[in-house]
């Protein structure tokens, strides 16, 4: 999914959103920040390979109900262990090491605010590009799941992209 969307569904979008506004994203249940950070480092990659893209920005609101989550995913930091799930390359570009723990490149960071939400309850973001939500629906029950994919398209402009998980 995640080579498939910086290969082919970024660049789309930023070939017809305006320079001068940045793109705009919501990740819904964040949790610790991984996927918030996928998404930013994603984006930084295909702004650095393709160059008319150089002056683009990108803001992603990174949301979860769980207060601990969210002071973890703002630390940016994670264990040694992702080394063996994150690229060599993305760990020496967008990570620095300290004592055994990597830690998100400010760059990146300064990509993603960080809130609390009840995605049910609190209002949505909204004129978005991109809303990923790939994880938490599969905690949720149908009659939930059912009444956020209606909030999700609200939330979205025309032409914006969203991605769900398997469930």
């Amino acid at each position: 999914v995640w080579q498939h969307f910086e290969a082919q569904v970024l660049p789309e979008l930023l070939a017809t959103h305006p320079a001068e506004s940045p793109l705009r994203a919501w990740v819904v249940g964040c949790s610790t920040g991984e996927e918030a950070y996928s998404l930013a480092i994603g984006f930084a990659d295909v702004v650095s390979r393709i160059p008319q893209f150089e002056r683009q920005g990108l803001q992603i609101f990174a949301t979860d109900l769980n207060a601990d989550a969210i002071a973890v995913a703002r630390r940016g930091e994670y264990p040694a262990s992702i080394a063996k799930a994150v690229p060599a390359d993305r760990l020496a570009r967008y990570f620095t090491c300290h004592d055994d723990r990597f830690r998100i490149a400010s760059s990146v960071r300064d990509m993603v605010l960080f809130a609390e939400q009840d995605v049910v309850l609190d209002p949505p973001f909204t004129r978005l590009d991109i809303l990923c939500c790939r994880n938490l629906m599969i905690y949720l029950d149908q009659r939930l799941q059912q009444k956020l994919l209606p909030l999700f398209h609200y939330s979205l402009r025309a032409g914006g992209v969203l991605m769900l998980g398997s469930s």
